[in-house]
Order: C-alpha cells, then sequence, then structure tokens
C-alpha cells in the first residue's frame, strides 16, 4: 500500500458518515437552540462589523473586527480557490459538492456563532494581561476540569493542523502552483531537490513566502491582525469584482450551471456513478471542502474570537457568524459558480488552481489569457498568506496550552512552521489536502462535544441578551 493510498483510507475513516451526520447535528441543533439567529440576526451581525463597541482595553486585545479579519485572513484561503475547485472536479464530488457546502456553511453560521460566543464568555486574562480564550478555555471552564484532558486533544490536534494541515501546506503548495503556473507554467527552469526536479520559480517563491511569514509571525497577534485588516478585506474585493464581472459577461450561462448544482447534488447526474453513491460523494465532498474553507465547528476561529475588545460573548458570537457568510456563502460561491459555468470542473486533467486558472480564461474572454490568470494568482498569493500568518496564531495558541505557556515550545513551533512553509511545494497536491482533511477532522470532535454540552448555555444567554437589548438595558 503506497503512502497515498494510506492517506486517503484514514481519510475515509475519519469523514465518515459519523462525523458528517455530528457536524451537522450540531449546527441544526444550535440553529434550533438559538431561534435561526443566522437567519433573523445576520443584518445585525453585519452592522456589528462596523460599528465600535465602547469597551476599555482591558476587555480584549484586538477590536472585534480585528478579530474577524485574523479569523478571516486563516479561512479564506486556498480552499475558496483550490479547495473549491478540488471539490467541485469530476474526479471528486462534481458540481453538486457546491451545493452542500452551502448546506454545511449554513448550519456552520449558527455553529461559528457558539464558538465566537463562548469564546469570549469563558475566556481569562493572566497576570500579564494576555488575553487566553478559545475551545480548550471553554472545555475546562464550561464543561469542568475533569474534561481537561479533551481541551488538551484539542490543543493537540489544533498544533498539528497548523503545522501539518491548513496552516502550511495546503497554503503555499496553492501559492507555489500559481506562482510556478504563471512564470513557468511549462516548466523550462528546473533544479534537482529531493530527488525530484522543481521549477525554480516554485523555490523561490517558496522561500520568498517563508521569509516574509516569519517576519510577520515574529509580532505576533497584533502584527498579524494588523496585515490581515488591510490585506483581508482588499483582496476579497478585488476577487469578488473579478468574479462579479465574469458572472456578468456569462449571465447566459447561470441557468445550466445551477441546474447541473441541484442535479449533481442529488445524484441524478452520473458524475461518480450515478444515485446515492453519487449523492453520498458529493455531500461528503463539499461538507468536507466547506468545513475546511469556513472552519465551522473545527474550533480555530473561537482563537482569535477570544481576543476581541468586548464585554458582550453575544455581539462576538454575531461577528463571528459573519466569517461562514463571506467565506462559503459569498467567496466559495463566487469561485464554484463560475467553474461550474466555464465548463472547468469536467477536465480531469486539471487540478487545483488550474481548473479555477481555466474559468478565469475562458470567463474572462476578452482580457488577455495572462491577464486574468494574473488576477487570480495574486488573489490566492494574498488570501493564502493570509491564511498562514492565521494558523500560525492558531497553532501558537493551542501550544501554548498545551505546555503551560513554555516559550522555548512556542520558539521550537515557529521554527517548524516556518519550515513547513518552505516545504510545502515539494508535496503532492492530493497529499497536501488528504493530510489536511484528516487533522481538520480529529480537530473538530473535541470541540463539536464541547458545542453539544454548552448548547443550553449558548440559548439562554442569547436570549437574555436580546431581552436586555429590546428594554433599552444596553445599546448596540
Amino acid at each position: 500500500m503506497s503512502f497515498n493510498e494510506l492517506l486517503v483510507r484514514i481519510d475515509d475513516f475519519v469523514w465518515g458518515i459519523p462525523l458528517i451526520v455530528l457536524i451537522l447535528a450540531a449546527g441544526l441543533l444550535l440553529t434550533i437552540r438559538t431561534g435561526f439567529i443566522q437567519v433573523k440576526h445576520l443584518p445585525r451581525a453585519l452592522k456589528y462589523l462596523f460599528k465600535k463597541e465602547d469597551v476599555t482595553d482591558e476587555h480584549g486585545e484586538v477590536s472585534g473586527f480585528a478579530s474577524l479579519c485574523t479569523a478571516l485572513s486563516a479561512t479564506i484561503g486556498t480552499g475558496n480557490i483550490v479547495g473549491v475547485a478540488t471539490a467541485v472536479g469530476i474526479l471528486a464530488g462534481g458540481p453538486g459538492a457546491l451545493f452542500w457546502m452551502w448546506i454545511a456553511a449554513f448550519f456552520g453560521m449558527a455553529t461559528k456563532y457558539a464558538e465566537g460566543f463562548l469564546a469570549v464568555k469563558y475566556r481569562t486574562i493572566d497576570e500579564e494581561g494576555h488575553v487566553l480564550g478559545g475551545p480548550f478555555y471553554y472545555i475546562e471552564n464550561g464543561m469542568g476540569k475533569k474534561w481537561k484532558w479533551l481541551a488538551k486533544l484539542f490543543a493537540f490536534f489544533g498544533a498539528c493542523v497548523g503545522l501539518l494541515g491548513i496552516g502550511t501546506f495546503s497554503q503555499v503548495n496553492g501559492i507555489s502552483s500559481a506562482i510556478t503556473g504563471f512564470f513557468d507554467p511549462n516548466g523550462t527552469n528546473t533544479v534537482s531537490l529531493f530527488g525530484n526536479e522543481y521549477s525554480i520559480v516554485t523555490v523561490i517563491s517558496a522561500f520568498i513566502i517563508a521569509i516574509l511569514a516569519g517576519l510577520v509571525i515574529i509580532g505576533g497577534i497584533q502584527r498579524i491582525s494588523s496585515v490581515s485588516q488591510i490585506v483581508v478585506p482588499f483582496m476579497a474585493i478585488l476577487y469578488i469584482a473579478a468574479v462579479v464581472i465574469l458572472i456578468l459577461t456569462n449571465l447566459n450561462k447561470i441557468p445550466s450551471a445551477i441546474a447541473v448544482i441541484f442535479r449533481s447534488a442529488f445524484g441524478l447526474d452520473a458524475v461518480a456513478g450515478g444515485g446515492l453513491a453519487s449523492m453520498f460523494i458529493s455531500m461528503k465532498s463539499g461538507i468536507a471542502r466547506g468545513i475546511f474553507s469556513n472552519e465551522s465547528g473545527l474550533g480555530s476561529a473561537p482563537i482569535a474570537a477570544a481576543a476581541a475588545k468586548t464585554k458582550e460573548p453575544v455581539r462576538q458570537g454575531l461577528i463571528s457568524m459573519t466569517g461562514t457568510f463571506i467565506d462559503t456563502i459569498v467567496i466559495c460561491t463566487m469561485t464554484g459558480l463560475s467553474i461550474i459555468m466555464m465548463g472547468s470542473w469536467q477536465n480531469p486533467e486539471l487540478e487545483g488552481v488550474l481548473v479555477t486558472t481555466d474559468a478565469f480564461r475562458k470567463g474572462l474572454h476578452f482580457m488577455p489569457s495572462q491577464g486574468a490568470a494574473f488576477i487570480l494568482m495574486i488573489c490566492l498569493v494574498f488570501f493564502a498568506f493570509t491564511t498562514i500568518l492565521g494558523w500560525n496564531y492558531y497553532g501558537e495558541r493551542c501550544l501554548e496550552y498545551l505546555s503551560g505557556k513554555n516559550k522555548t515550545a512556542v520558539m521550537i513551533y515557529r521554527i517548524l512552521y516556518i519550515a513547513a512553509v518552505f516545504i510545502g511545494p515539494y508535496m503532492t497536491v492530493s497529499a497536501v489536502w488528504t493530510i489536511a482533511d484528516i487533522f481538520n477532522g480529529l480537530m473538530a470532535l473535541p470541540n463539536l462535544v464541547a458545542l453539544f454540552a454548552l448548547n443550553g448555555v449558548v440559548a439562554a444567554d442569547t436570549k437574555d441578551y436580546f431581552k436586555r437589548l429590546k428594554n433599552g438595558e444596553i445599546t448596540e
């Protein structure tokens, strides 16, 4: 059995029916317990993004918007561009995977709300004024000390996800593939490394990304959030603008694209043999990729949410909820729709970012093909770079919890993290995404246990907040 085959078997076990059902069940339960908060209060949540709360510095380290940008910096990355392409490809879940991404995101918004809420409610502040929060603290402080082993399990998997999954390999692999595909698509300039031939563009880009990441990572949450507040909104607007232009110039293709999405989602197209088998493959691919992209249920975003300057857990929960909306409902939908409209998903010879690049070249046909590819490359590079930064922050927080804030352990983690960024491009695309999927699933399990256990707290405090708001006891 090859290494890749072993990874696929482990991935199939981790991301089997039980975990998929568990994730959707958590989202469904929290949706009901909070009174469909993602429907009733999404406008208020979006308003809170730009309305500063009147709090003192003692309530956190960064603003609610900055904490969201930090969370978005970790979520908006290759999952939105490469991950969606991987999910909807003809050899994966097909176009129907996009539908299951929507389902996962809808319920995931309630999950993300609960995570942000619990992160602030159960956070702690140490003697140095350092805010400590995330699933490990709402497991330990919310569920009780006897569950500390579960908190440590989450922290261990979280550190692994950052180092070996979402944070490094998949992001820099996407960056180097995009840069190499643009500047040296035919691999004319190569060097020999690790027994294989690689484009010199790949090697140089990996080195530069590793150096730049190291310079920002050293600055901690303040520097990461500062970079994220500038890069994330700018890149999101640029990417959304490009895709909107693509869609508007190909409006005639939308009806057939929507039709194939729904047919494929329910196994009515023979993408993977048709029937229930096709439907399950589409569902598994869409939910796994959707969770990879927006991270609802993983427990990563609450680590950033805990640092927000707020005295109202509900308020931060609402702000956190918008992250899933922006990431999946908006950006992933745009990517998937572009790929399906242009038929790029049907080409089995294309893999990863090349699928999205093909869609951009076809959809933005009035531009030089290199112009469309350049826009996508720039967006992918910056999205993935900020994800590298955000997940380093998550990984360090997990390691701090595991090691009792041992500074030596954190420094070693940083060094290993930067080294992983450098070697990421030399791993195969399939292996990269499979490793990421495995650690995502393992990380989600302890967090989901906590969400089920604490759903009553979420429901009661949410009801109390809106009651106080209605009675004028608090202001927005």
